[in-house]
């Protein structure tokens, strides 16, 4: 038996945060970040509309990109404090899975960070509050997911917390939000969204529900991306779409290893100066994975139809694979996104000399690659590689050479 979970309302177009208006209960908390729903009117707004609703409302602000194990306790200790029967979060990712994870520590305080990344182990939620999920990026359609992202900084590893319990009641996919996103955002995410729905697709836990999701998520990226990113706002309204979909289809679908070699990455040269943003890092890995999984036949056949879906061209399997490999790194050119971690510069954009200096990278490769297949993502992904064959994929990655194994 398989199951597909979406939140039970989903409320979109331009206005939709209007809905706020029409919600019951007696106190709301809004969680949100480093400001930019307050610059453009936003968090403003949600505030007031949940006060016409009659509630009381409490703000929990400055939740920062990539939230850490401590925000969430910080903020769920505000929770128990409040007691809200409505968490409402606004913004990126960031503020979003943070939140997901406060509202499980708000539930059952006993709760351990450790207990919250056992994969579909949570208990039961919406003892105490329901879920409002706002999204003001086009990338991590976390307002549909039933997984959220929480960063161990002592250890430098990203660790997604996955269960459908944590999937929102209501999602809120208002046009309007994805206005304010900065031009690197607007790529970053984009290509988040791109990872998405091609992992969602090719995943061993695809299905009838997920595969169309996926397709048109594809199909809408291709036509939207590079012109959202040109600052073609209905090409950005359109991409606030698409990354729903892509959302849908991969909370379900589940996702494979460009996002374990993601997750394990993004943190761990931190000591280095920088992060390597989730969406960048996807985007650099997703063409070697293609290339890596192409060679499992059943997945091979799957990338085959995503590229015909694109209008791709090619005679067979493979040069459809090689066609959408090409496709993926050229729109990483057009959104000025490195093809490798040795070019990626600390401020996420091409480098000659990137942020990770090799001997770095190698020193750590051994524990990064184990820690990918430990990945959530990783069981899900067509091709089940070993500890070596990671390492190797790792190292294409860095150097941006050629996957042939």
């Amino acid at each position: 038996m398989a199951r597909f979970t979406l939140p039970r309302d989903i409320y979109h177009g331009k206005g939709a945060l209007e809905v706020l208006k029409t919600f019951e209960g007696k106190r709301a908390m809004i969680c949100t970040g480093g400001g930019s729903m307050k610059r453009g009117g936003f968090l403003q707004k949600v505030e007031a509309y949940l006060k016409e609703a009659g509630m009381e409302v409490e703000l929990f602000e400055g939740i920062e990109s990539d939230p850490s194990v401590e925000t969430v306790m910080k903020g769920a200790e505000v929770m128990q404090k409040f007691e809200p029967d409505w968490i409402v979060a606004i913004g990126g990712g960031s503020p979003i899975d943070a939140a997901k994870a406060m509202w499980i520590k708000y539930e059952y305080p006993e709760t351990t960070f450790e207990d919250m990344c056992k994969v579909f182990g949570l208990p039961k939620l919406r003892t105490k509050a329901k879920f409002c999920a706002i999204s003001s990026t086009s990338g991590t359609a976390t307002e549909v997911t039933a997984f959220s992202i929480i960063t161990n900084y002592e250890k430098g590893i990203k660790y997604p917390i996955a269960d459908f319990e944590i999937t929102p009641d209501v999602a809120i996919v208002d046009p309007e939000l994805a206005h304010t996103m900065p031009k690197k955002l607007v790529a970053h995410t984009g290509m988040d969204a791109m990872t998405h729905a091609v992992e969602a697709y090719v995943s061993t836990a695809n299905c009838d529900y997920t595969d169309p999701l996926a397709i048109h998520a594809i199909e809408m990226i291709m036509d939207n991306l590079v012109k959202s990113y040109n600052e073609d706002m209905e090409a950005r309204d359109a991409m606030h779409n698409a990354q729903c979909l892509a959302g849908m289809a991969f909370s379900n679908a589940l996702l494979g290893i460009v996002h374990s070699m993601a997750h394990k990455t993004g943190a761990v040269f931190a000591d280095q100066g920088a992060h390597i943003i989730h969406g960048a890092a996807n985007a650099m890995y997703l063409p070697k994975v293609v290339a890596f999984n192409a060679k499992d036949p059943v997945a091979k056949q799957r990338y085959g139809v995503i590229a015909d879906y694109m209008h791709l061209g090619g005679a067979n399997d493979d040069e459809k694979v090689d066609l959408l490999i090409k496709y993926l790194r050229k729109m990483n050119d057009d959104l000025n996104i490195p093809h490798s971690i040795n070019h990626y510069g600390a401020d996420g954009l091409p480098a000659e000399q990137g942020f990770v200096p090799e001997e770095v990278f190698l020193e750590r490769l051994h524990d990064i690659a184990a820690n990918a297949l430990l990945d959530a993502c990783t069981g899900s992904n067509p091709r089940q590689p070993s500890q070596e064959e990671m390492e190797k994929l790792l190292k294409c990655c860095y150097y941006d050479t050629e996957v042939d194994f």
